[in-house]
């Protein structure tokens, strides 16, 4: 087993920590407050191909493996959760299932630019009534001629008011159940695509997530991504991924607010001595430090057997939960360790604590990842 960095991750690390800490972190309290998304930074990073990360160089990409990619995520959620968010749905869930699935036609047409950072990816599967249990998808895709109509709802979805593509499930086979799903792309702009208001959230307030209406929207016949019945199967793959993103994510909020807890437990004093050398506050720094180390080791894991081409389901899910809940726990001890000033919007840690608490939530709650575990363990439903 190796657990040193190759010379390409390291540079990634670097590159996207210098950048993330020059460019992303002395906006990231204003787009907390304001809600303003931050365009002019993703045009960045697109310069520096941060947007394409994992996809082929002869899609717009840079061809970086998984732990790279995590890794990028990782830097960026560092300093910023809402850039975070973003940047993840782009890449794992609104442009992987291009590059999983495409065809090169679709691929040249919508990954490419995407990959180049002209334009943001999105994906919709969560429906009002359907966030768990998307096999109870209800929007529906009416094949008539050499085109797709599209109708029905979407809701929650990340980046969807400025994606330059968005891809949708909906049911084209009404009588085959969860095996009547597919995954259609739909262009930005496209007749009868609206969109509702940005949703004020109790964190990850920069990142756009907003309801996506269909109504009689038209595509062609060839936007239909991969085979018709199979999109039930493959958001599950694509979720995989997605999993190992959010994962990623978690442990770079938990590395965020776990080392402005040290600089604060270093500097403030109390009773004669630096507040970190009292047990309890020294307790706490203690299991962060487990916490953050143990969640990126399952991060690089997971992300490891996905570029081995190894199944990984199991392992994402993993990630994604112990992760997600290390992260919540680290936050906040660090509001904790901070006091007053940890509840202060004065110090990042408040946001991190807000911005975090989603992802035990997002792309499989806790409760439905336990299943996932439990199910792979036991083979029981």
């Amino acid at each position: 087993m190796h657990f040193t960095l190759t010379v390409e991750q390291d540079l990634i690390r670097s590159t996207v920590r210098e950048f993330a800490e020059k460019e992303i972190a002395p906006q990231a309290r204003y787009i907390d407050e304001t809600g303003h998304f931050p365009a002019a930074t993703f045009a960045r990073m697109g310069q520096l191909g941060l947007m394409g990360l994992p996809f082929p160089e002869e899609y717009g990409g840079a061809g970086a493996d998984s732990i790279s990619t995590a890794i990028a995520i990782e830097e960026v959620a560092r300093v910023c959760g809402s850039t975070a968010i973003a940047y993840a749905a782009h890449m794992g869930l609104g442009s992987a299932p291009i590059a999983m699935f495409g065809t090169d036609e679709q691929k040249r047409r919508f990954l490419a630019p995407a990959a180049r950072g002209e334009h943001i990816g999105a994906f919709g599967l969560t429906e009002p009534h359907a966030g768990s249990d998307a096999g109870a998808t209800r929007t529906t895709a009416v094949l008539e001629g050499d085109e797709w109509v599209i109708n029905g709802q979407k809701m929650w979805i990340t980046n969807a008011p400025i994606a330059g593509h968005l891809i949708v499930t909906a049911v084209t086979d009404r009588d085959r159940g969860k095996r009547g799903i597919s995954a259609i792309i739909i262009p930005g702009g496209a007749k009868g695509l609206s969109f509702g208001k940005p949703e004020h959230k109790m964190g990850l307030r920069g990142s756009l997530t907003t309801a996506v209406m269909l109504e009689a929207v038209r595509v062609p016949q060839a936007n239909l991504l991969g085979e018709r019945g199979k999109g039930f199967v493959q958001f599950l793959h694509v979720l995989d991924g997605g999993r190992v993103g959010i994962a990623a994510m978690a442990v770079g909020l938990a590395q965020g607010a776990y080392e402005a807890a040290v600089r604060y437990a270093r500097e403030r004093e109390a009773f004669g001595k630096p507040i970190g050398a009292h047990q309890s506050v020294a307790n706490m720094v203690a299991d962060m430090e487990v916490a953050v180390e143990t969640s990126r080791l399952y991060v690089y894991r997971a992300a490891w057997l996905k570029d081995q081409g190894k199944p990984y389901s199991r392992e994402a899910a993993i990630a994604k939960l112990y992760a997600s809940e290390a992260s919540e726990r680290v936050c906040r001890d660090a509001v904790q360790i901070l006091g007053g000033y940890g509840y202060s919007q004065e110090f990042p840690v408040e946001r991190m604590y807000r911005d975090t608490r989603l992802l035990t939530i997002g792309e499989g709650t806790s409760e439905i990842l336990r299943n996932v575990i439990a199910h792979s363990v036991l083979g029981l439903r």
